[in-house]
């Protein structure tokens, strides 16, 4: 049976997990991806060098796998928007989300009219290839899209409750580094400052019937993040993981020597 839609779940089970990919864009990433039970993949656009060519290759490696693909995209733009999501990404996150307007804007280049601006290419990546009415697609395009906004800035976290209310945005998503950096505290994930903009964000989200989201880099980090509230969680990143296993066999085998 089809697997279904990443945001479908979400309103059934209200959670989901997956990894944040920044390094490792090989063919058979989402199949290894899918053996682990993950949800989604979230795949970096805005610190790495994945270019769209690319990504649309790792967006087919997911089809039929159980995994649905989502892209950070580099910027709050169209046509990054509307090209991942041509390609196939079921969702796409947003960086530095900061007001109402530019959340507005967001959701506009994510949805086709009469509730937004997207531009229409049918019979393409993300219909399958399939034929079938403008309409339909149009229907299940949009609700499939799952648009992610990203608090990570001073002026986001002062206008998160608009940004959580606004119609058609459905993660509030914490960029924890970023957010202690623009709040004059860079990396001090126990200062009270940021710990009051974490409960912010979540008061924010559940006021507005909305899921928060979060990094966590470790099991720690996924058990604190959980119990604040966090509902969306991506584990990772893959490249650390990887370091930390590599560096636990290198040294059980210079042990050894």
């Amino acid at each position: 049976m089809p697997r279904p839609p990443l945001k479908e779940t979400l309103m059934r089970e209200g959670h989901a997990f997956g990894p944040m990919v920044f390094e490792f864009f090989s063919a058979g990433m989402p199949a290894i991806i899918a053996t682990t039970g993950a949800d989604f993949a979230l795949f970096d656009m805005e610190h790495t060098g994945l270019e769209f060519e690319t990504f649309k290759h790792l967006v087919a490696g997911c089809r039929g796998m159980g995994v649905a693909p989502l892209a950070r995209v580099p910027a709050n733009e169209y046509d990054f928007i509307a090209r991942a999501l041509d390609m196939g990404a079921e969702g796409v996150m947003l960086p530095m989300v900061e007001s109402r307007a530019e959340a507005e804007r967001i959701v506009a280049s994510a949805h086709y009219p009469p509730r937004g601006r997207r531009g229409a290419a049918f019979g393409m990546a993300h219909d399958a290839y399939v034929p079938g009415t403008p309409a339909e697609k149009m229907r299940v395009a949009g609700a499939r899209t799952l648009v992610i906004a990203q608090i990570e800035t001073d002026k986001g976290l002062a206008n998160v409750e608009e940004i959580a209310a606004t119609s058609g945005v459905d993660v509030i998503w914490v960029g924890h580094f970023d957010l202690t950096n623009f709040l004059g505290i860079p990396g001090e994930f126990q200062h009270p400052d940021y710990l009051a903009a974490i409960h912010r964000v979540i008061a924010a989200a559940k006021a507005n019937g909305k899921l928060a989201g979060f990094l966590a880099t470790d099991e720690t980090w996924a058990r604190d993040y959980w119990g604040f509230g966090f509902r969306v969680i991506a584990y990772g990143i893959d490249h650390a993981i990887y370091q930390a296993a590599l560096k636990f066999g290198i040294e059980t085998l210079k042990s050894l020597a």
